[in-house]
Parts: structure tokens; sequence; C-alpha cells
């Protein structure tokens, strides 16, 4: 059993997180804007409250975990939201690094896996309406890799991911390094629940130690 701070608990993604953590017999945390945003009660689960934009605050929150695992998203709808996604992923990794956590787990995006040497949030095919989050994910891909205290995985799903449509916990997928993994008709998706199985199982057993990777069916 780890102790384990999730940031962004209440999110989209943050929620299957932290079940699937539970589910294992972790002691999480979940780190979160407003504690009522959570609303059940586990044996296992504390609720802290921090503003993730402060790393002071970040710091005092995950003291004493074994591992931080964040899913931060600074709003797809937040006018700010490149300045906010870098300034908010910044103060958490550094916050980290001030309470002498040494593992960081980071959900990104797919924005910034390649297909033929190229990233996708640069084709011109990719939707407008992700590219601001798209573009703030991938450059902070870029400032992570220079961190060499922290033992940080990045880790971006597939292409397909709608983690507000319901979805199937399988307990299988494929992983990959930069390039997105595709099924064999073609397509690289994962549910939100299994992005969650495959984040924890890196966090029990690390295969990708300062790296990204990617996962999909």
């Amino acid at each position: 059993m780890a102790k384990i701070a999730i940031i962004g608990a209440a999110g989209a993604v943050g929620a299957h997180v932290v079940t699937e953590a539970l589910n294992r017999g972790h002691e999480v945390t979940a780190v979160v804007r407003q504690t009522s945003q959570i609303s059940f009660s586990h044996p296992r689960l504390s609720v802290a409250q921090a503003d993730v934009q402060h790393e002071n605050e970040v710091a005092e929150k995950v003291a004493g975990h074994d591992i931080v695992i964040s899913t931060f998203n600074a709003g797809w709808n937040n006018p700010h939201l490149y300045e906010d996604f870098i300034s908010g992923s910044k103060a958490i990794e550094k916050g980290t690094e001030k309470a002498g956590v040494k593992r960081l787990l980071v959900v990104g995006g797919a924005g910034s896996l390649y297909i033929n040497g190229h990233q996708l949030v640069d084709s011109p095919d990719f939707p407008a309406a992700y590219k601001t989050g798209a573009s703030a994910a991938r450059d902070y891909l870029n400032m992570l890799k220079e961190n060499k205290i922290l033992d940080w995985t990045f880790l971006s799903p597939a292409i397909e991911m709608n983690a507000h449509v319901p979805g199937e916990r399988t307990g299988k997928y494929r992983t990959g390094n930069d390039e997105p993994v595709f099924d064999a008709g073609g397509r690289s998706h994962i549910s939100v629940q299994d992005l969650a199985v495959a984040l924890l199982d890196e966090a029990e057993h690390p295969q990708f130690i300062r790296r990204r990777f990617t996962v999909g069916y």
C-alpha cells in the first residue's frame, strides 16, 4: 500500500484515478479546489483543499506521501487556459519537490504524440477547440523533461478518450512511447477507466521513469 496524493481528484479523469487507487488498497488524499467537490467517503480517503497555482500550498498537502499523481486541468473554457495550465503544472512540480516526494505522475494530452515525425497538435486537422490545451500540455512536457530531481512520468492518453462518456474497465491496454497505439482497426482509443489502470500500474511498477508513455487498445 502506498500513500498517494491525487491532484484534480474531482475531475473527469481524476475521479476514476481515485477509484482505481482505492480499489487497489492504497491510502489516497484527494487534493481539490473545494472539499465539497468530493461527495463520498472511504476509510482510506482523505480530502485536502489547495490552490495548485501556489507551490507552497501543494507542498503542504502532498508532504508525507509516496506518490503524487496530477490530473490537473485548467478548464477547457478558461480564457487563460494556456497560461494557467503551465503555471499550475509548474507549481505542482515544484511543490512536489519542496515536499520531498520523489515520484510524480502527470496525465497530459495526446496532442504531443507523433505521427510520421509530426506532433498531432501541429496538424491542420487538429480540433481547434482542443488546440490551446493540447499546446500547453505539449509545452509543459518539454519543460518537465528538464527536471532531474523528480522521478517523473508523463502519460499521454490515446487519441480517442472522452472522460465524460461512460466506458468500461477491461484492465487491458498496450503501451507506446511517443507515437499513438493503434488497434487492428486503425483506431487509437482507450476508456478513462483503463487509463486509470495504466496509471496505477505505472505507479506500482515503474517502467517509464523520466519518460513519457501512451496507452491504447
